[in-house]
């Protein structure tokens, strides 16, 4: 298998690293707007492996990704860049007649007169309006195939085939106990991406009544997380399981919530009330005159990268979907999940734990897609696809997963 590795921040970096171990892949290319970035992801993986390179390419320029993809004869464009390129790289896979994954979906928009009550553009709507191109192609776009979304997916799947003959609720619960020492302020993942979907309006599906919205930060409740990390407060985030699950599983009701902490919250709030979350560009003063740039894109260069903050890092992460429903007639809840530790990431892989979480997942997707053990053509989510082989794999790659009945 031939793949365009697109971004080499925190996760493509770790992705590569994963990938290197395994040798269903022919050959990687890690392409970056920052050569230098792709050209280290590939320099750290040594001199004895070949199958890597580096070359720029810039994710928003469509006809340039789909030339790159065409001339290099990949059978996969694995995008880790930020959402904003979403688009562009997913309509350049199937331009170039490519098979597509990535770990964030497209942009939503909220309604713009009662954003907190119905939908607007969701996650996703985009890249589904194209499903009919895709299974024309007979190509695949596997969308969000990362930890979440993507484990939780395949755990929500895994609860309806093997564990629940009928679903009350899919419930994604994510929490960490990770300290960054040094810092007041540094998320552990990309704080474009936090800021998009912790500040727009949580999307929450109930059967009958469909896709809906409430506030951000809502519906706060405790939930105990496994492997010693213990009680955190989670709260109503925006993501993509909640719109993904009910296309394929049937649930009288899904989430996703996330423990934040108040600290993490009142900053994020602190954003939103200065309008530092905007992507709209300002104008501000420069050396040679005015510029003009977004504030969002201020607030993540004044941030440490989290590609960089392994070192400093204690503690582990978990990512997990909680299910409650009915098995043989009586009721049952259980939690799966899927935990790292920080030292032991750093250790094995030189990755913090949420990157390495988060980039693991899509290689063992890819894993299956050249094995064809999961196949298919369209726009699909991890759902679609037999749950077991990628549990039994994930737990081959030397990071098992766990269940806890509730």
């Amino acid at each position: 298998m031939r793949v365009l590795l697109m971004g080499a921040g925190g996760v493509g970096t770790a992705i590569s690293r994963i990938a290197a171990r395994r040798t269903f892949l022919t050959h990687v290319t890690v392409a970056d707007y920052d050569l230098s970035r792709a050209e280290a992801a590939v320099a750290a993986l040594g001199p004895a492996e070949t199958r890597f390179d580096a070359v720029r390419a810039d994710a928003s320029d469509e006809a340039a990704v789909t030339a790159l993809l065409s001339s290099g004869g990949y059978d996969v464009l694995l995008n880790a860049t930020d959402p904003r390129f979403v688009m562009p790289l997913f309509r350049a896979a199937l331009g170039a007649g490519t098979h597509y994954l990535d770990m964030a979906m497209s942009l939503s928009y909220p309604d713009p007169d009662r954003p907190y009550e119905r939908c607007g553009v969701r996650l996703g709507d985009a890249q589904f309006e194209l499903a009919d191109a895709w299974r024309t192609a007979d190509r695949l776009a596997l969308v969000g195939m990362g930890v979440e979304p993507g484990l939780s997916d395949v755990f929500a799947r895994h609860a309806a085939d093997e564990l629940f003959d009928e679903i009350e609720e899919l419930g994604v619960r994510d929490g960490a106990n990770l300290t960054v020492d040094g810092y007041e302020f540094a998320p552990s993942f990309n704080i474009w991406t936090t800021i998009e979907e912790c500040l727009n309006p949580p999307v929450v599906y109930e059967e009958g009544r469909g896709w809906f919205t409430t506030e951000p930060f809502s519906e706060a409740e405790v939930f105990d997380f496994p492997e010693g990390i213990g009680p955190v407060e989670c709260v109503n985030v925006e993501h993509e399981e909640v719109l993904l699950m009910p296309r394929w599983l049937k649930a009288r009701r899904v989430t996703f919530k996330y423990g934040l902490g108040e600290d993490f919250i009142g900053k994020l709030k602190t954003l939103r009330a200065l309008g530092l979350d905007s992507t709209e560009p300002v104008t501000v003063p420069g050396p040679d005159g005015p510029v003009r740039v977004s504030p969002r894109d201020v607030v993540a260069a004044c941030l440490p990268d989290p590609a960089t903050l392994g070192d400093r890092m204690s503690g582990k992460t978990c990512a997990g979907t909680w299910v409650k429903g009915t098995r043989n007639g009586a009721p049952r809840e259980v939690y799966l999940y899927h935990v790292v530790d920080n030292e032991w990431s750093m250790s094995e892989y030189g990755c913090q734990a949420v990157v390495w979480q988060t980039a693991v997942n899509p290689v063992v997707a890819l894993e299956l897609l050249a094995s064809g053990v999961w196949k298919g053509a369209g726009v699909l989510g991890p759902e679609a696809l037999p749950a077991r082989p990628f549990l039994d794999l994930l737990t081959a790659y030397g990071s098992p997963w766990g269940m806890r009945e509730q």
